[in-house]
């Protein structure tokens, strides 16, 4: 077995690139599939941000999303316009306010998963046999440890 200057084999730097740009691919096929709204990459992480770890203070959305605080305010005037996500006082600390995802916005959320998940389903249904399929939920599970490595 071959192995590449860091002294890994060819088949694991070979296997970590396939799974970068397959997983990549199929991402931006999937957003392809719900992004009618045409919300931007950042915009789309803020509120998804939101809807999975709660409310936060915008600065708090800053930092954990890794920008400045004047493109989250952007980012949140556009998810506010829209009618995305809400805002109320904070209850620790009165001169700051806390975002949360608004009704609007959960089901904005819930239709672009369930489009994702129709279109997979559709794919897998049209596309694939049964074997296939089982070889397909076999490597998911490999892939879900490695995401938990």
């Amino acid at each position: 077995m071959a192995e590449t200057p860091g002294g890994m084999s060819e088949s694991t730097v070979r296997a970590a690139h396939e799974i970068r740009v397959v997983i990549g691919r199929l991402r931006r096929r999937i957003k392809e599939t719900y992004d009618l709204e045409e919300l931007t990459p950042s915009q789309t992480s803020a509120l998804s941000r939101l809807s999975k770890e709660g409310p936060a203070s915008a600065s708090a959305l800053a930092a954990a999303e890794r920008v400045r605080p004047q493109s989250m305010a952007a980012t949140l005037a556009v998810l506010d316009e829209r009618g995305l996500i809400r805002r109320r006082p904070d209850p620790d600390d009165g001169r700051r306010q806390l975002v949360s995802v608004s009704e609007n916005g959960s089901a904005f959320l819930d239709d672009k998963r369930r489009a994702g998940e129709e279109w997979l389903a559709r794919a897998l249904e049209s596309g694939y046999t049964e074997a296939e399929r089982e070889t397909i939920l076999k490597a998911l599970a490999l892939l879900d440890r490695l995401s938990r490595a």
